[in-house]
């Protein structure tokens, strides 16, 4: 009997200590339903800054676009993006950092974007081509295409097809605007290979048009090396590739380099976060003093 009831009381002092545990639980369970996401938390939740590596044109029309790059009294050119960023390498890094931080902040190509993130609006206007096209989302910037010198036939060929009707069907159908097109294409039936080097965001439209390309010219063979823009530039003045790829304006150095460069498309940059971040719309001030370190905590967006 006595034995019995020592059992009982053990018994019974477990349950208690469920019990416990279970409220503690609960209660852990309850505050943190209280925490928010970014963007919305009355808890200070600190903002992570992802930008681009330098070289990357779509860092460089970035912090143009949004007056992050300032002159200093020299009048040389200053980058104020915030030292505690996280920098990526290439749009795909880009994306997936977002994607897998809720407190975090970036920016990429308009025709990256995809369901693993949110693009905000910029000052109330959504990050789309027909808005880009209107001139009611500002944030944009040219795909150019370089050259030096003389081209070879089938490198020529190619750049026709890129700014033919063709071509610029692929840009558009790809979320990018066209900036015209040349017409209908006719191949000139030049064979050889193409070596073409350069910017990220321009390589996603670049696949889709060479795909497109090498069909019309079966003897065409067309390397693509992924990179950055200056990356791609440099390339093209040393001659180790034919055409290189930049998401930005030619710097006036890469122009007096002997560099002849082409618009093949305008693409918009979207300021994206991560899908849980509760914030839909920011401004250009905003965007601004996040990316400079000024604003730090998601709850001074508002």
């Amino acid at each position: 009997m006595k034995n019995w009831k020592r059992f009982a009381a053990v018994a019974m002092s477990v349950m208690c200590m469920g019990t416990m545990v279970a409220c503690g639980s609960s209660g852990s369970a309850s505050n943190d339903s209280k925490t928010g996401s970014a963007g919305s938390s009355s808890k200070s939740q600190t903002i992570t800054v992802v930008s681009r590596e330098d070289g990357s044109g779509t860092r460089g029309a970035f912090i143009e676009l949004f007056g992050i790059e300032e002159k200093d009294a020299s009048g040389k050119k200053v980058d104020n993006t915030t030292d505690d960023a996280t920098i990526t390498n290439s749009t795909e890094v880009m994306m997936t950092t977002v994607a897998g931080d809720e407190a975090a902040i970036g920016y990429t190509s308009l025709g990256a974007l995809n369901s693993s993130i949110k693009a905000l609006k910029v000052d109330g206007a959504e990050a789309t081509a027909a808005n880009v096209k209107s001139g009611t989302y500002k944030i944009s910037r040219p795909f150019n295409i370089a050259t030096k010198g003389t081209v070879s036939e089938v490198t020529q060929d190619f750049i026709n097809y890129i700014l033919s009707e063709d071509g610029q069907k692929i840009v558009e159908s790809n979320g990018y605007i066209s900036q015209g097109n040349s017409g209908a294409f006719t191949s000139n039936g030049a064979s050889g290979k193409i070596v073409v080097a350069g910017s990220s965001s321009v390589t996603p439209v670049m696949e889709k048009l060479l795909e497109a390309y090498q069909k019309v010219n079966t003897g065409a063979k067309i390397e693509l090396q992924e990179s950055d823009s200056t990356t791609g530039m440099t390339a093209a003045i040393d001659g180790t590739c034919d055409i290189g790829m930049a998401s930005r304006e030619l710097k006036d150095s890469e122009k007096s380099a002997g560099l002849t460069n082409q618009v093949i498309a305008l693409d918009g940059i979207a300021v994206i976060v991560n899908n849980k971040n509760s914030a839909s719309n920011i401004t250009s001030e905003q965007v601004k003093a996040i990316f400079t370190g000024e604003t730090t905590d998601w709850n001074n967006v508002k």
